[in-house]
């Protein structure tokens, strides 16, 4: 009987204080409906722009023929991605846009756009591609060091496997110009034990092998490095 009794009081206690600050009480519910309403339009919004946006993509991919100007199709990625920058759609025209300038040899303006990407959505669904584009652009620019530098960055911070191995691959490429034999045959062997029944693990065994007889016998074993393997995992 006491519980009911606190109970009410406490119900009387309340119910005064509402009738006391009713219009505190009325804008705060207000407020709530007005945020729910713009949340759940915010929400179908992006919905309904992210549908438009891969319409248009889709379009654009389904009725580009195939021999298409590369600075034509490549500024119409981009206009994609200028349009519908917030998403996923647009972000993937945006990496293509990039890809495109890069297989017509803008190298420069590739590399512009693929690092736009990774400003705009540094950990989206297309962040290691982009970084790989980066890094290869920087590459066929003759920047070497820098391309370096960025293909190590994709190892160390990035687990798509695609985009690691290539990176590794590239790398390898480049620590074999520089002498470091040792270097590039661990990492076309990481790549072969990846991508054992691949077209890059293939070529990645084949300068694998190739470089065997640029390395020195070793010290301890007298012995060259183990030969390449793409039928067995080690």
């Amino acid at each position: 009987m006491q519980a009911q009794d606190a109970a009410a009081a406490y119900f009387f206690k309340l119910w005064s204080w509402v009738e006391t600050n009713i219009r505190i009480v009325v804008i705060g519910a207000v407020v709530v409906a007005v945020a729910a309403i713009l949340l759940s339009y915010y929400f179908w919004r992006q919905n309904e722009t992210e549908i438009t946006a891969g319409k248009a993509l889709t379009q654009l991919l389904i009725s580009t023929p195939a021999n298409s100007d590369a600075s034509q199709l490549a500024n119409a990625y981009l206009e994609i991605a200028a349009d519908y920058p917030d998403t996923q759609a647009g972000g993937r025209a945006l990496v293509l846009g990039a890809a495109t300038l890069f297989a017509s040899g803008k190298y420069a303006e590739a590399q512009a756009q693929f690092q736009k990407y990774l400003n705009l959505h540094p950990t989206g669904p297309f962040s290691a591609p982009a970084a790989l584009g980066v890094a290869a652009s920087l590459d066929a620019q003759g920047k070497t060091d820098s391309a370096a530098d960025a293909y190590q960055r994709i190892i160390n911070s990035f687990s798509d496997l695609n985009a690691v191995d290539a990176a590794k691959f590239a790398l390898a490429k480049i620590d074999e110009h520089r002498g470091r034999f040792a270097e590039a045959e661990n990492f076309y062997r990481d790549v072969v034990r990846d991508n054992p029944n691949s077209p890059l693990g293939s070529e990645a065994a084949f300068h694998g092998m190739q470089l065997r007889s640029k390395m020195p016998m070793t010290a301890v074993s007298n012995n060259p490095p183990a030969a390449f393997n793409l039928s067995t995992q080690p």
